[in-house]
């Protein structure tokens, strides 16, 4: 099993800028995709952002043009840039690897 924490998060105002990681506790690049996902309070967990091993990445809609998924193999590390920040991005982020454990979390709180 690859352990996952994640980091990052915090309490910032609408239209600031975060950037969470992902450390894994083993080598990532034999994984192909790796994701972020959220889920805010009352709200099932979403997927928001993927990366494949070959960067190739993909995005949800809501965060389309706001947030950058990026990965660093050498560092078995996944980041999620987070950009132009809303209110409704308030959520606890988790990154996924497909088959593991999911991680803690970390909090995004975007205030108006």
């Amino acid at each position: 099993q690859v352990q996952l924490v994640e980091s990052g998060g915090g309490l910032v105002q609408a239209g600031g800028s975060l950037r969470l990681s992902c450390a894994a506790s083993r080598t990532i690049f034999r994984f192909n995709t790796i994701g972020w996902h959220r889920q805010a309070p009352g709200a099932q967990r979403e997927w928001i952002a993927s990366i494949t091993s070959g960067g190739t990445t993909a995005y949800a809609d809501s965060v389309k043009g706001r947030f950058t998924i990026s990965r660093d193999n050498a560092k078995n590390t996944v980041y999620l840039q987070m950009n132009s920040l809303k209110p409704e991005d308030t959520a606890v982020y988790y990154c996924k690897i497909p088959g593991q454990e999911w991680g803690q979390g970390t909090q995004v709180t975007v205030s108006s």
